[in-house]
């Protein structure tokens, strides 16, 4: 029973930090525009991931894009700048995006 609690209480931690970063997504509107494996108005997350995989400044480039919006990369629809949401939470919710498989 002991090392039963100890798997459950280890399972929800390492999934605590993946939920935290999804309500963040919510709460910043993301998820009304992308999904996180199906195309919305705008590209799934996975999709974003495998794009960007291995790609040094990614990180950077599309926390900025997250901040400022940004046109042309997935098609004609624009992704409009968030003002709302500052550096720090921008740099959160791209490590989230590249960490999806």
């Amino acid at each position: 029973m002991k090392k039963t609690l100890i798997a459950l209480a280890l399972s929800a931690a390492a999934v605590a930090p993946a939920m935290a970063d999804q309500a963040l997504a919510q709460s910043k509107n993301c998820m009304a525009c992308h999904a996180v494996d199906k195309k919305l108005v705008g590209p799934a997350f996975k999709e974003v991931a495998a794009k960007y995989a291995g790609q040094k400044d990614a990180a950077d480039k599309l926390a900025t894009k997250v901040i400022k919006g940004g046109s042309g990369v997935w098609g004609p629809v624009p992704m409009p700048a968030n003002a709302q949401v500052n550096e720090a939470d921008a740099k959160k919710l791209v490590a989230w995006i590249l960490a999806q498989k």
